[in-house]
């Protein structure tokens, strides 16, 4: 009986995410990870996505979290992001994760979820704002930066100009390329977005008490 109410307690204090993505979702894979070894207090409870066929579902669902599409045909962006809310809400969702969501939002959600939504970009923002995964790398190759890396960020209504909440660097060698320089930032967002729920999660309990 005990141990019944021990748990539901637990349950009810765990730190709830909600996941958008379009792509494979590698970072959800890190956060799960972390999940599973205890590194982190929190628990994935539904993943969103507008595309189909992306492998961030197929993850979710491998691991029993609730995975589901939402088609943008023929609706307005603020009527598919109402869409989105209304899931995120009936699951109870406390902080909201960007994982490769290949969506601009509409102020109205960026507003509904203010201080609870969370973007990783693959650079060291201000630099290379407003790209997207590969291309960012090809111009870090390109420009000959020496340092790289990936930067968590609070979403706004202005594209990666958000507050910066977490940013983590590597090196850039002259024997990089798109994928090895891709693999190394991959590596840091898992690392970083851990540290970013952890922060949150400290900082909202710290509010209720």
């Amino acid at each position: 009986m005990d141990d019944n109410n021990t748990r539901t307690h637990y349950n009810m204090n765990t730190f709830k995410l909600g996941i958008l993505g379009s792509t494979n979702g590698t970072d959800l894979q890190a956060i799960l990870d972390a999940i599973a070894s205890g590194e982190l207090n929190a628990e994935v409870s539904v993943v969103l996505s507008n595309r189909k066929n992306a492998y961030i579902l197929e993850r979710a669902e491998n691991h029993n979290v609730p995975a589901v599409f939402i088609s943008y045909k023929d609706k307005s962006r603020e009527e598919f992001d109402f869409e989105m809310t209304a899931i995120l809400k009936n699951y109870k969702v406390d902080l909201v994760l960007l994982i490769g969501f290949m969506r601009v939002l509409s102020v109205e959600f960026c507003q509904e979820w203010r201080d609870k939504l969370l973007n990783v970009h693959p650079s060291l923002l201000p630099k290379y704002a407003g790209g997207m995964d590969t291309n960012v790398h090809e111009e870090v190759l390109k420009n000959g930066e020496t340092e790289t890396g990936c930067t968590i960020h609070f979403v706004t209504d202005e594209v990666d100009g958000g507050p910066i909440l977490i940013q983590k660097k590597c090196s850039v060698n002259s024997t990089d390329t798109v994928d090895t320089l891709k693999t190394k930032v991959q590596k840091l967002e898992g690392e970083a977005f851990i540290e970013a729920i952890n922060l949150i999660h400290h900082r909202d309990t710290e509010n209720t008490e």
